[in-house]
């Protein structure tokens, strides 16, 4: 008798009532799917037991009693009877016949074995992918910078990201680059500032050869923290790898340069060129005229080319084929390269392609050494996550503005311009894009007239004849300096004078004139971009000589910096990530 005797065909499957008894390691016919394991039964040495047919049947035929205790592996199941014919213990119908198993009982098992397939597949693809992601893991370098907060991406804030080129002799076929035995330099340096919103992002290339001061630097090594000594006046690109300082004194260098908080760092050798161009398949270039420089062995015909490779790190390191031969030209050179590789890395064709995103994935791990805060693959998707939204048209390639070392006879090195930089760094630090400055410029202008129309109506002397003294109160270090210098050098206000810190703080600025003053209070402010409540008119009548009275509030920006509205761009060196430029 089995289940479909019983009138539970629905339910259970002949099959599925043979059961192991893990106590004898046979397998038992149950009937009842609620019965326990019965006990072991002991049989004598050297019998065998019944043939699957005869078991729990007697020679005679009758039911042997507790033959369902120790029932053995069937060889085969029980033949069912046909219908119409008669049940009986385990009797059959005529040959080749036998029952249809119910549908239902067939699609549960097709389930059950596909469910099982499906089961198998993910969980291969989730060892596949673990596995993945521990290789891509285990290729990151990391470096522990002593201090760092190792924080990630805040919603909403503003971050910057330090990227770092050396020029150390890493990696196989780099033998004629960079210097023999050296540590490396910080021989390619781009802060990238990415804003609050996510829209944009602005990439500040800082010239190797630019003369600054490098702070007292923690740096960890095996044996605990030391102190690194500074050094004053000395080329910005000996911030790395010399007298053993690590990436971490680089970003201490860039904040004390721009006041800029430098979050994290990214830094790549030769391979990472070669590498990367190759994996997303190269990238395209242009130049303005055939090239072929004897000394980085590029080779290019005019117009558009595709380089990767060798070819790709010869393009960005070479400085005899375009402009005047000088690194500043170089920079140029690496960021329209670099313009071109993020839209080569942001197409169709990379993105939809396993192959070279799995080999981009391979080569930027390999070649990346970074701080700890981002140190895995999880917290470089994080960053990734950030980025993605950044419209290449919304990335802006800028060089740090610089003049000629006025203490060198043969200029060799450069020194921040006294008003262009600070205004470049004001812009950054107020989280403004160049891109979309101009457009925000012409609003705040609207506005900014509107507001002060009643207040500012009315004529304006010429800049050479505004008389005004500075006062800092801002509690920024070096503001009214900066101030003057842009308002003589720039704004054509000659007549000023820094009068040093005053007596207090102040929280906004303010500019106090005479009545007979107005005309060089609108002209100031017009300059200035300051709002109509910055002016303060006093009731008496000023002097012929006499100055008007500037003070400097905490709402100050930077010199040539507007209160009202965001920065004029200053007049600098730049390239918009989605446009193509040949270089020449």
């Amino acid at each position: 008798m089995d289940a479909h005797s019983r009138g539970r065909a629905d339910e259970i499957d002949p099959a599925d009532q043979w059961v192991l008894n893990p106590r004898t390691g046979n397998y038992e016919l149950r009937l009842d799917r609620s019965a326990g394991q019965s006990a072991p039964v002991s049989r004598p040495r050297g019998t065998t037991p019944p043939s699957p047919r005869a078991a729990g049947r007697a020679p005679d035929g009758e039911r042997r009693s507790g033959a369902t205790e120790a029932a053995p592996v069937p060889g085969q199941r029980r033949r069912r009877v046909a219908e119409g014919q008669g049940r009986g213990h385990g009797g059959e119908g005529p040959a080749g016949r036998r029952k249809r198993r119910p549908a239902k009982s067939r699609r549960k098992k097709a389930l059950m074995w596909t469910g099982g397939v499906t089961a198998f597949v993910v969980a291969a693809g989730a060892v596949g992918a673990y596995a993945l992601y521990e290789h891509f893991n285990g290729n990151i370098k990391t470096v522990d910078v002593a201090g760092a907060s190792g924080g990630g991406f805040k919603k909403g804030k503003a971050f910057n990201i330090l990227l770092i080129g050396t020029d150390k002799r890493t990696g196989s076929g780099n033998q004629g680059y960079g210097d023999k035995n050296s540590p490396g330099h910080a021989d390619t340096t781009i802060l990238f500032h990415v804003s609050a919103d996510r829209t944009n992002a602005t990439a500040m290339s800082i010239p190797r050869d630019l003369k600054t001061n490098i702070p007292d630097c923690e740096t960890k090594t095996a044996d605990g923290t030391k102190v690194i000594p500074g050094e004053t006046d000395v080329r910005f690109n000996t911030s790395l790898g010399q007298a053993g300082r690590d990436p971490g004194c680089t970003m201490r260098t860039v904040t004390e340069l721009t006041g800029l908080t430098v979050d994290h760092f990214m830094m790549a050798d030769f391979n990472a060129v070669k590498e990367m161009t190759t994996a997303v398949g190269g990238v395209k270039v242009c130049v303005a005229k055939p090239v072929k420089d004897k000394d980085s062995k590029l080779n290019l015909p005019k117009g558009e080319s595709v380089v990767m490779g060798e070819q790709a790190l010869a393009f960005v390191r070479t400085r005899h084929s375009f402009g005047n031969e000088s690194d500043l030209d170089r920079i140029k050179i690496q960021q329209q390269f670099l313009s071109s590789m993020i839209r080569q890395m942001k197409s169709d064709e990379t993105l939809t392609s396993p192959t070279k995103l799995y080999g981009l994935a391979e080569a930027a791990t390999n070649a990346l050494t970074v701080d700890t805060g981002i140190g895995s693959i999880a917290k470089l998707s994080d960053l990734a996550k950030e980025l993605t939204p950044i419209d290449p048209k919304n990335i802006t390639f800028a060089t740090l503005p610089v003049i000629d070392n006025p203490n060198e006879k043969i200029k060799a090195t450069v020194v921040p311009h006294p008003t262009k930089a600070p205004q470049l760094f004001a812009l950054l630090k107020s989280d403004t894009s160049l891109t979309e400055v101009k457009k925000k410029e012409k609003d705040a202008k609207n506005a900014q007239a509107n507001a002060q129309a009643a207040l500012l109506k009315g004529p304006r002397a010429e800049a050479s004849q505004v008389r005004v003294d500075v006062y800092n109160g801002s509690g920024i270090r070096g503001a009214a300096q900066n101030t003057i210098n842009w308002l003589q050098n720039d704004a054509g206000v000659f007549r000023s004078t820094n009068k040093s810190n005053a007596p207090q703080k102040q929280v906004t600025t303010t500019l106090e004139y005479a009545p007979n003053q107005a005309d060089q209070a609108r002209k100031l402010a017009d300059l200035m971009g300051l709002p109509a409540a910055a002016l303060k008119q006093g009731t008496q009548e000023a002097g012929e000589r006499e100055p008007m009275t500037l003070i400097l509030g905490s709402d100050f920006k930077g010199a040539g910096v507007p209160l009202t509205g965001p920065a004029k761009v200053p007049d600098i060196d730049k390239v918009e990530a989605d446009k193509k430029v040949c270089a020449s």
